[in-house]
């Protein structure tokens, strides 16, 4: 285990020719640090050392997350066009060098997320037909779709709408205890991408689905085959729930749970409904239990709801909690309060993470602050 009073105060992920950094994970047992830019998973050592590269790739890899236990890194892969949707598994241990592919079983196998193929490909068109009306697996979830959809106050026509909830796919993603509980078994959270259409009501949750992974890699998980996606993965979550933000510029972009605090993070892209604060930051403790009730914008669905912590700023005409603070292209939980959080840049054109350590505050304004070394306490914050 990493000493946390040893951990280097910045890192940096290298110069890729890629897009930007997507997230970020940290494996304090071996001191080793992961770096998703997008089409290109980067491991490095603490000291900055590269130990290996895994690309080929031409969908989006988003944000990522590590099981110690496993000795795993789970990472959103997305391929819209195909409606293909999969939590990618990479076998640490196996990243040993630079230049390793995706299709590379030993190194990478996907699992495909129907839940969220269901909410993509969904349209208001298709689920008012009578048979789709009751029982299928496009309309098992809400009896009220197309009654939500129509009663939208927001829409100025009749044509039909398209992805659910305002699904644009899956990003944020992180192993945490059950929402309800503080300890248990882990399971991987993934959440929705959300489409930003300022024309509409029914995108102001981020949706955040729960699944347990233990026997994923050996059953469930198939080659990555982009030519080809297969549809191997499990028929439906373990729980499904819903966070009213206000609307974000495609949903949850990293999410995280700090075990220290008890709490899950969800850093998003700011959104631009004037009727929101659009903060860039919100947080949920582990321990809130969901409540079943209306989904804001759907004409009386039901799902399980999440409370926003009762911290950071408030806005009063929303009641929407959270902070204008970046953690939208990596954030990674050490523990005892610490976070590494990443920024990104170009450097001659190619593309770099900075990844600075911070202590959480708590602070309405400035919640993560940075730290600083002195002799006397290594870890202090400025």
């Amino acid at each position: 285990m990493q000493f946390l009073a040893d951990l280097p105060l910045r890192l940096n992920g290298g110069r890729w020719p890629t897009s930007h950094v997507q997230g970020v994970a940290v494996d304090l047992d071996r001191g080793h640090v992961y770096y998703s830019f997008t089409t290109l998973l980067v491991k490095t050592a603490l000291d900055g050392t590269l130990l290996g590269t895994v690309g080929g790739l031409s969908g989006h890899l988003g944000d990522i997350t590590f099981d110690p236990v496993a000795r795993r890194l789970y990472g959103s892969l997305e391929y819209k066009a195909a409606a293909a949707f999969y939590v990618a598994i990479f076998d640490v241990d196996a990243i040993d060098r630079e230049g390793l592919l995706a299709v590379d079983a030993s190194v990478v196998r996907t699992v495909h997320l129907a839940e969220v193929v269901a909410d993509y490909t969904w349209s208001s068109a298709v689920a008012a037909q009578p048979s789709l009306a009751s029982g299928s697996a496009d309309s098992r979830r809400s009896s009220s779709a197309e009654g939500a959809y129509r009663g939208l106050s927001t829409l100025a026509d009749t044509s039909p709408l398209r992805h659910r909830y305002g699904c644009s796919g899956i990003d944020g993603i992180a192993f945490g205890p059950r929402f309800g509980s503080t300890d248990g078994p882990l399971l991987l959270t993934v959440a929705y991408g959300v489409f930003s259409d300022l024309a509409r009501d029914d995108n102001d949750h981020q949706v955040l689905l729960q699944y347990a992974t233990d026997d994923w890699w050996e059953h469930l998980a198939r080659p990555l085959n982009e030519l080809d996606p297969h549809r191997s993965g499990p028929s439906h979550p373990d729980g499904k729930y819903f966070v009213r933000t206000g609307n974000t510029r495609f949903g949850v972009q990293n999410l995280e749970f700090d075990a220290h605090a008890e709490r899950w993070f969800l850093g998003v892209y700011a959104g631009e409904k004037p009727d929101f604060p659009n903060f860039t930051l919100f947080a949920v403790d582990a321990a809130a239990l969901p409540t079943l009730g209306p989904l804001a914008g759907l004409g009386g669905e039901l799902g399980l709801t999440l409370a926003l912590a009762d911290d950071g700023l408030w806005d009063e005409n929303t009641g929407v909690r959270g902070w204008y603070q970046h953690a939208d292209v990596g954030i990674a939980a050490v523990g005892e309060g610490l976070f590494y959080l990443s920024e990104s840049s170009v450097r001659e054109g190619l593309q770099t993470s900075d990844v600075t350590l911070h202590r959480w505050s708590g602070d309405a304004r400035m919640p993560f602050a940075p730290v600083v070394a002195t002799k006397s306490a290594p870890l202090t914050t400025a």
